[in-house]
C-alpha cells in the first residue's frame, strides 16, 4: 500500500511540478517582456516630455536653475524627509545640443558625452557626432561600467538631442521580484497540494487497504470466500478470482480427503487379505494347499489391482480435476471398438455380446474419447460379471436430432426397482458381490461431465437396462 500511494504521490507531484515549472516560466517571460515594453514606454514618454518642456530658446540661466534644483533633490533620495523614490536617481536623461555640448543632466547620469554614447552603440571608434541611425532604443555598457536602456530623440526643431536612459540592474531587479511573487504562491502551495494528494490517493486506494487487512490477518487454514462489500469495479475482479481460487483448493483438498477415504475404506480388507493368502502359503505344508493359497493370493491381487485402478480413474473424473479433450466422434463406430476389445470377456463365460445401431442413427457427438472409453468398459464388464454363462448382452445405440441415447441390456439377474437409486453411489454392491462398487459410480461421472444422464430400468433380456442419454453439443 505505502509503495503503491508513495510511486502515485511521486509521479502526481512530478507532473504537477513539471506543469507548474513550465507554466511559471512562461509566466515570467511574458512579465518580463510586457514590463520592459512598459519601462521603454516610459523612457519615450519622459523623452517627449523634455522635448516639451526644453527648447532651443531657453535661457541658459533657466537651465542652470533646473540643473541646480534637480542636484539638490536628487543626490540622496534615502534620507530622512525625501519625498520621492529610491529609483528615481538611477533614472536618468541628458541634453545636448547639435554640436554635442551638454545643456542639461540628472544627477545619476553617467559622465558620458555624445560622442562617448555613440562609440558604445555603435561599438566602433567614431568620435564625430551623432547621425540619424542614433535614434531609437539602444542597449549599451557606458563609463560606470553599468548596462543601460537607452533612447536617444533627435528635436529637429531646436536641433537637440535628448538622452533618456535607464540602468538594466533596475530592472532586472524589479523582473525578479516579480517573477519571485509570481512563483510564490506555487512554491508555498506544491507542498499544500503534496499533502491533499497524499490523504487523495490514500482515501481512493482504502478498499484496497481493507483487502489487504483481511489478507493480512486472515487464519491461514480459512478457506472461506472473502466477503467485501462493496467493492469498486477495479477489485471486483480482483476479488471473484480470489474466491474461485480459494473455491478450486477447497475442492482439491475435499477430492483429495474423499480419494483417502475411499482408498482407506477399500484396500483395507483387500491388503488383509492378502497377508492372510501370504502366511497360509508360507505355512502349508502340503504342495496342493499351497498352491490354492498361491491361487487365492493372486486372486486377491487382481482384486486389488482392480480396486486401485478403478479409484485413480474416478480421482481422475472429478469435475475440479478432469481435463476433457472434447472432439467430434461417431459413437457407433466407436463402441464398435471398445466392443471387439471386451469380447474376449464375454466369450471367456461363453456370452454373447453384440451391437444394435438404429437404422439411419447420426450417432455424431461432441465427446472426450478417453472418458468415453472408460464408460462403455465399465458398463460392458459391470454386464459381463453379473450375466451367467451363456447369458446375452446386447448394446443399443439410437439418436435424435439433440441427443444420442446408449442402452446395454443383460440377461443377468436385474436390479430390484427399491436397489436402483443406489447403484451409483461408491462401493456399493448387490448380493456382496466380488466387485469393488465403483463401476457405475464411474460411468454416472463420465454421463456427469458430458452433461447427460443415465437411468436404470428392466432389460427385455430379463436383467438391468442401463440407459445413458448424451447431448450432440455439450454446454461449454
Amino acid at each position: 500500500m505505502d509503495a503503491i500511494r508513495t510511486r502515485t504521490v511521486a509521479l502526481v507531484l512530478g507532473v504537477l511540478a513539471v506543469g507548474l515549472t513550465l507554466i511559471s516560466l512562461k509566466g515570467y517571460v511574458d512579465a518580463r517582456h510586457e514590463i520592459e515594453e512598459l519601462f521603454d514606454a516610459q523612457l519615450a514618454r519622459s523623452a517627449r516630455l523634455l522635448e516639451g518642456m526644453v527648447g532651443a530658446d531657453t535661457p541658459p540661466a533657466t537651465l542652470a536653475a533646473i540643473r541646480d534644483a534637480m542636484q539638490r533633490a536628487t543626490p540622496h533620495p534615502e534620507r530622512s524627509g525625501h519625498i520621492g523614490h529610491r529609483y528615481e536617481n538611477k533614472i536618468s536623461f541628458v541634453l545636448f545640443d547639435a554640436d554635442g555640448r551638454e545643456l542639461l543632466r540628472s544627477a545619476s547620469a553617467p559622465p558620458d558625452t555624445l560622442a562617448s554614447l555613440a562609440r558604445a552603440v555603435r561599438g566602433v571608434d567614431q568620435t564625430t557626432a551623432p547621425a540619424e541611425d542614433l535614434a531609437g532604443f539602444h542597449n549599451a555598457t557606458l563609463s560606470d561600467a553599468h548596462g543601460w536602456r537607452l533612447f536617444l530623440l533627435p528635436d529637429e526643431p531646436d536641433n537637440l538631442w535628448i538622452l533618456v536612459g535607464e540602468r538594466e540592474d533596475v530592472r532586472g531587479e524589479l523582473v525578479g521580484k516579480i517573477a519571485r511573487r509570481n512563483m510564490l504562491p506555487d512554491l508555498v502551495g506544491l507542498p499544500l497540494l503534496a499533502l491533499m494528494v497524499w490523504l487523495a490517493i490514500g482515501w481512493g486506494l482504502r478498499p484496497l487497504a481493507r483487502m489487504v487487512q483481511l489478507l493480512r490477518h486472515r487464519d491461514p487454514d480459512s478457506l472461506s470466500p472473502l466477503l467485501l462489500a462493496p467493492l469498486p469495479r477495479e477489485l471486483e475482479p480482483v476479488a471473484a478470482a480470489l474466491n474461485r481460487l480459494l473455491l478450486q483448493v477447497n475442492e482439491l483438498l475435499e477430492r483429495e480427503k474423499r480419494f483417502l477415504n475411499d482408498a482407506t475404506h477399500e484396500l483395507r480388507t483387500p491388503l488383509a487379505v492378502l497377508r492372510i493368502h501370504v502366511q497360509n502359503a508360507l505355512e502349508a505344508d502340503d504342495p496342493g494347499d499351497r498352491d490354492d493359497a498361491l491361487r487365492q493370493l493372486r486372486g486377491a491381487i487382481d482384486r486389488a489391482t482392480r480396486v486401485v485402478t478403478q479409484l485413480l480413474t474416478l480421482a481422475r473424473l472429478e469435475p475440479a480435476a478432469a481435463r476433457l479433450n472434447m472432439t467430434r466422434l461417431d459413437l457407433a463406430a466407436f463402441a464398435r471398438e471398445e466392443l471387439a476389445e471386451l469380447a474376449p470377456l464375454a466369450l471367456a463365460r461363453q456370452q454373447d455380446i453384440s451391437l444394435d445401431v438404429a437404422p439411419q442413427a447420426d450417432c455424431h457427438l461432441t465427446a472426450d474419447a478417453a472418458s468415453l472409453g472408460t464408460l462403455l468398459q465399465n458398463l460392458v464388464t459391470n454386464a459381463v460379471q453379473y450375466t451367467p454363462p451363456q447369458g446375452q448382452i446386447l448394446l443399443q445405440l439410437e439418436s435424435d436430432a439433440e441427443q444420442v441415447t446408449l442402452r446395454l441390456l443383460d440377461s443377468g439377474p436385474g436390479v430390484p426397482a427399491a436397489a436402483r437409486q443406489h447403484l451409483t453411489e461408491r462401493f456399493f454392491r448387490q448380493d456382496n458381490s466380488d466387485g469393488a462398487g465403483l463401476g457405475l459410480s464411474i460411468v454416472a461421472r463420465v454421463v456427469d461431465i458430458h452433461q447427460g444422464h443415465i437411468c436404470f430400468t428392466d432389460s427385455p433380456l430379463g436383467g438391468l437396462a442401463v440407459v445413458v442419454v448424451l447431448p450432440r453439443s455439450p454446454r461449454r
